[in-house]
């Protein structure tokens, strides 16, 4: 299998680099932080607008760009990287793929064409430590009335769902099985309670529906089923770059403060002990960069299968946390006592390292799912 980016990927990852090194500087996500939505609407609007980050993976006949799974992964490196403050992760990376994946014609039709032009906004619940759909399912009813749908119940932990205009949710139905519905954020009955979480550059809220009747059924009879391993994969994958990028920042914020910290009349970089250290953060990084970039070109290889990525992508996931945590750790420990204080950056990456580790199954969790699988 091949790694080699094409022309077109190293501009992108380039672009991508550029842009965020300076739209999305320490200053700006600090201050993002402090905002209602947790973002910059007019970051957002150049991402989707000026960038048209949002249509990367869209499919051409949905307005969308027709790229794919390494496009997307190239971006969402460089996100993470610099703890992107936008519902880019949310909207494209969760809900375009969910409903590319697990949608009818007609439900990608309707909403992936705003996706695609940034015109709309969607969250959906973070798998949690088991990272089935299940649980969040059993939570929410949905039966049937005339030609609506009706919901109740509640899901926890949507990101960026103070700015969304859909939310995604699994649903039990009342014959039976479960159903994918879109929520409009605004339709009566759905409530809204802010999250608060260790990741302050990623704000979270409940969603409580009580009879809401405007919802969309996204899935078909058969697509949550079929579709699902390969869609779970794939936001794994996405978060697994989004890891990448921020273990990466902080082998490059920690070297550069080893580089200017003077002790016992020398800098700190210049002691073996330090060197060592930052060079294990440094082959971490690089073993997990490989893991990401392969699993990426088999989630457009013909030959990949949807299992085959699925076990792939959860073992990358729990690499990729216990990667960023360790690198986001040893970032602080490298810095002193300065690296906990909030004028410092190590404490944001350390921060996001935690509460990263347990979206879309906790290390443990997908350690044993890809054990179960291989001697099962």
């Amino acid at each position: 299998m091949s790694f080699a980016f094409t022309e077109d990927q190293v501009l992108i990852r380039e672009s991508a680099e550029n842009f965020l090194g300076d739209a999305s500087r320490s200053d700006a996500v600090r201050a993002a932080m402090e905002t209602t939505l947790g973002y910059d609407e007019s970051l957002w609007q150049r991402l989707a607008g000026e960038l048209g980050w949002c249509a990367t993976a869209i499919a051409e006949e949905y307005d969308g760009l027709g790229l794919g799974p390494v496009e997307l992964v190239l971006i969402q490196e460089q996100a993470g990287r610099r703890l992107l403050c936008a519902p880019f992760f949310s909207t494209v990376c969760m809900a375009a793929t969910a409903v590319q994946q697990l949608g009818g014609h007609v439900a990608q039709a309707r909403f992936l064409p705003q996706i695609a032009a940034g015109e709309l906004r969607m969250s959906l619940p973070m798998l949690g430590t088991s990272a089935q759909w299940d649980a969040a399912a059993a939570a929410v009813h949905a039966h049937p009335q005339g030609d609506d749908w009706v919901l109740d119940g509640g899901v926890a932990l949507l990101p960026d769902a103070a700015g969304a205009d859909w939310f995604l949710v699994c649903a039990t139905l009342s014959a039976g099985g479960r159903g994918l519905f879109a929520v409009p954020a605004a339709a009566a009955g759905v409530k809204l309670t802010s999250r608060q979480t260790w990741d302050a550059t990623r704000q979270f809220a409940d969603v409580q529906l009580s009879g809401v009747h405007d919802a969309v059924r996204i899935d078909t009879a058969d697509s949550l089923a079929d579709g699902l391993p390969r869609c779970a994969a794939l936001m794994r994958l996405y978060l697994a770059a989004e890891q990448l990028g921020a273990a990466q920042q902080c082998l490059d914020l920690t070297v550069e403060y080893a580089g200017g910290r003077k002790q016992f009349g020398r800098v700190i970089a210049g002691f073996q002990a330090v060197k060592h250290r930052c060079a294990e953060m440094m082959v971490k990084i690089e073993a997990l960069r490989s893991a990401v970039y392969g699993a990426a070109a088999l989630a457009v290889s013909e030959d990949g299968d949807s299992a085959a990525l699925a076990m792939e992508c959860a073992a990358i996931k729990a690499l990729a946390s216990d990667t960023f945590y360790s690198c986001a750790q040893e970032a602080i420990q490298l810095h002193g006592g300065v690296g906990f204080t909030w004028e410092y950056d190590p404490q944001l990456y350390f921060k996001r390292a935690q509460a990263s580790s347990h979206w879309f199954g906790s290390a443990d969790a997908l350690r044993g799912a890809v054990a179960d699988r291989l001697l099962g």
